[in-house]
């Protein structure tokens, strides 16, 4: 291990005694934010720290096993103990290069989920539709929350447009990879010939802003409209004028939230969604940047990039991005993400790696 590494993990060792002290005080909980901030960042270090510990043990159990190699009667267990103690510290060394990656600040965010129907008309706005129900379902398996924030029901079913709030931990982190064009290829319902259709759908996985702390919208940039709701509802669709939608002059986007009773919560929530968008701007203008110097191998960032492939007469699932095949697009469908998120996470991670040695 390179001396640098091995300080900056003593360095966190330290710190996490240290935080640890301060919770321990009679009155650490009278300072809320500073219990939020010391908490996140405990929970940011133990993990290294817990490695850093077994690697020291290992470390330890090494140079043991290196001192019996100079006893006779002991020689055959010291070369099994010294064999089981490299392997643990070339494995713990490993962990620990992960760990101590540059973080995204936003991984542990919640996230809204942006899904439109693309080219392929009816059969693309069902597939958003069944995309919506795969992520949802994965939420679901991962202890996320789903809230329905607003979206434009397609005749035939599906959607035209459908943004979710998704929260809950680490969501940003494990979905960010799945902003793209999504395409599907299919036997359309409506299909009499039996003939295979290729539609597609792009999704867009935008972080929570702290409007405060890092998007400032001034309210002199926005046109602010109400309006009578459309869709079921009742009676209440027809009297009140609960629908809300946002325009941000300086930019053109445009946001309508109309699923609450509450005009209030409605332009809350639709100022949730401007400021998310917002941000995902910036950061989209950032990696173009970046990408013209260098391209991430799981992909630029780039809205209008193919990123899958959901082919359903062959029951298989390609991101091509990493060039993963997967025939088990029924399960996918149905909420089992874990396999395509990981694999995309370990991608990223190499890539880190590789940029970190070649620096």
């Amino acid at each position: 291990m390179k001396a640098s590494v091995h300080q900056r993990l003593e360095q966190l060792d330290l710190r996490l005694r240290e935080i640890d002290a301060l919770l321990a005080e009679p009155d650490s909980a009278a300072d809320l934010d500073r219990l939020r901030r010391l908490t996140r960042e405990r929970a940011e270090i133990e993990p290294v720290v817990r490695v850093f510990a077994a690697w020291r043990q290992a470390h330890d159990d090494q140079t043991t096993a290196r001192e019996w190699l100079a006893e006779p009667d002991m020689r055959l267990l010291a070369e099994e103990e010294l064999l089981d103690a490299t392997q643990r510290l070339e494995q713990y060394e490993a962990d620990l290069q992960v760990l101590l990656l540059p973080k995204d600040p936003d991984d542990d965010r919640g996230v809204f989920l942006e899904i439109r129907a693309g080219t392929g008309g009816d059969e693309s706005a069902l597939f958003a539709g069944d995309l919506l129900r795969m992520y949802s379902r994965y939420a679901e398996l991962q202890g996320w929350r789903v809230e329905l924030v607003s979206a434009s029901e397609a005749e035939l079913g599906g959607y035209k447009e459908v943004i979710a709030h998704v929260t809950g931990q680490g969501v940003y982190g494990r979905l960010k990879f799945e902003s793209g064009a999504h395409r599907v290829q299919r036997v359309p319902e409506t299909e009499s010939q039996g003939r295979v259709h290729t539609s597609a759908c792009t999704v867009a996985i935008m972080p929570e802003a702290d409007e405060q702390a890092e998007i400032h919208i001034d309210s002199q940039d926005l046109r602010i409209d109400t309006f009578r709701a459309s869709g079921a509802g009742g009676q209440h669709v027809n009297k009140t004028d609960s629908a809300v939608r946002i325009t941000h002059l300086p930019t053109g986007l445009v946001v309508e939230c109309q699923d609450d009773r509450s005009q209030h919560r409605n332009r809350d929530r639709a100022m949730q969604v401007l400021a998310a968008r917002l941000k995902d701007r910036q950061q989209q203008e950032a990696q173009a940047r970046e990408a013209a110097q260098r391209k991430s191998l799981v992909g630029s960032g780039d809205r209008s990039e193919r990123i899958r492939t959901y082919n359903f007469p062959q029951g298989r699932v390609t991101d091509h991005r990493i060039n993963l095949t997967l025939y088990k697009l029924g399960p996918i469908m149905d909420g089992d993400l874990d396999e395509l998120t990981s694999s995309l996470l370990a991608e990223h991670q190499a890539a880190q790696l590789a940029e970190l040695a070649h620096d």
